[in-house]
């Protein structure tokens, strides 16, 4: 049997991306008996693991219970603030390699995801050779340009990566672009890469058209079906709002924009405010969040179009997840997105006048073209990002993999 343990979600099926993907992970590979997970998982603060809704689950102790197969740990962390996340990590670690040494567990797989812990990698890299394991990192996409860090913390981010890229056995990326960028960046380093992309959920919506719950939804936000471009992100700088929605106030469009985001009336909702003025134009709607996952998916699969501003990360959950269910795609022009999509969306640039453009041209657009974008999008997704061929490519991974 084959022992990996995950260090780096904060529990099984929160709705952050690396929670999702160990909770597929391991719904997936639960009745594979050649490969046993270990999931470390946060025992409180925010996002923190709470098992007692989770169906099926066997109760070890206090901080231990056994889910889908998996066995499942829990840590309580110091609230720190920032730092907590990279005390979170090296307490997993070292718990990770006393549960290896404790039950002689021979060739280990400890898979850490992102690049938080680079000044103690050369530490944990040691001490996890010496019990005859293996470090795999999933380097994430491009931490340190995220502008929502101060400068120092996105110094540590790069310092970090690149320690993390040069203790690690494995690179294990999930974009082709971040694959490229750690072999160019760290070639001195020599680093084994491998990519393996994100997945995404194709179920269609268990919603009728007409449900109370969707129909609702829309009465509060004003809102009809096939008659809003919609956004889903975090609200962040490098996602891109500032030009999604200036463009979209210069169009001609009589539809709205749907921003289903976290939006609080911070620093970055002000700025954008004053340097927009779009409280002034009804079409913008920040709507807040959607936490109800089969909802969701209808508003997607009833939105006349997605707009997907994102510019720093490899393969985007939402991206690949709007792929699947809405028809018409509109995607910022850069690698990351293209890499996903191919010909199964259209791209805007940041330049004057991109976006709106592209705009007025989807709306020109008749509905057998609208239809033949959604079909490709469809199969794209489905031949390259489905959690049945994702889960596969890791079980072959796991299982086949020599470094």
């Amino acid at each position: 049997m084959q022992h990996v343990f995950i260090v780096g979600a904060k529990s099984l099926g929160a709705y952050g991306g690396y929670e999702t993907f160990v909770n597929k992970l391991t719904e997936y590979h639960q009745y594979n008996k050649k490969i046993k997970y270990h999931i470390a998982c946060k025992a409180n603060g925010d996002g923190s693991m709470n098992e007692k809704g989770l169906p099926e689950v066997t109760k070890l102790d206090d901080k231990q219970f056994e889910y889908k197969n998996a066995h499942c740990f829990k840590l309580e962390v110091p609230q720190i603030g920032p730092a907590q996340a990279i005390y979170y990590d090296i307490l997993a670690l070292n718990y990770c390699c006393e549960y290896i040494r404790k039950n002689s567990i021979s060739g280990a797989i400890v898979y850490i995801l992102a690049c938080r812990i680079g000044p103690f990698a050369a530490f944990f890299e040691k001490k996890i050779h010496d019990l005859g394991g293996k470090v795999y990192v999933n380097p994430d996409g491009h931490e340190w340009k995220r502008t929502k860090w101060p400068v120092l913390v996105r110094k540590y981010w790069k310092y970090s990566e690149r320690l993390m890229v040069k203790h690690a056995d494995l690179l294990v990326c999930d974009s082709k672009n971040i694959e490229k960028y750690i072999c160019q960046e760290y070639n001195k380093y020599n680093p084994q890469t491998t990519y393996i992309a994100y997945g995404a959920d194709m179920s269609r919506s268990v919603l009728a058209d007409n449900d109370e719950k969707l129909q609702q939804w829309y009465e509060k936000n004003g809102l009809k079906e096939k008659k809003y471009y919609l956004v889903v992100g975090r609200f962040v700088p490098e996602n891109n709002y500032e030009t999604m929605i200036r463009e979209f106030m210069t169009s001609d469009t009589k539809k709205d924009l749907v921003i289903i985001t976290n939006v609080t009336k911070n620093k970055f909702y002000n700025y954008l405010s004053k340097s927009t003025g779009f409280e002034a134009d009804s079409r913008i709607k920040f709507v807040g969040t959607v936490y109800d996952q089969e909802l969701l998916k209808k508003i997607r699969e009833k939105a006349f179009a997605y707009i997907h501003g994102h510019e720093v990360g490899g393969t985007n959950p939402s991206l690949i997840e709007a792929l699947s269910s809405t028809e018409l795609n509109l995607l910022l022009d850069v690698g990351f997105n293209q890499e996903v999509a191919e010909d199964g969306a259209v791209y805007f640039g940041k330049e004057h006048g991109g976006l709106a453009r592209l705009i007025s041209n989807v709306e020109n657009m008749s509905s057998e073209e609208r239809m033949q974008l959604g079909k490709k999008a469809y199969e794209r997704v489905m031949q390259c990002y489905s959690w049945d061929y994702i889960a596969s490519e890791y079980e072959k991974l796991f299982l086949n993999r020599k470094i």
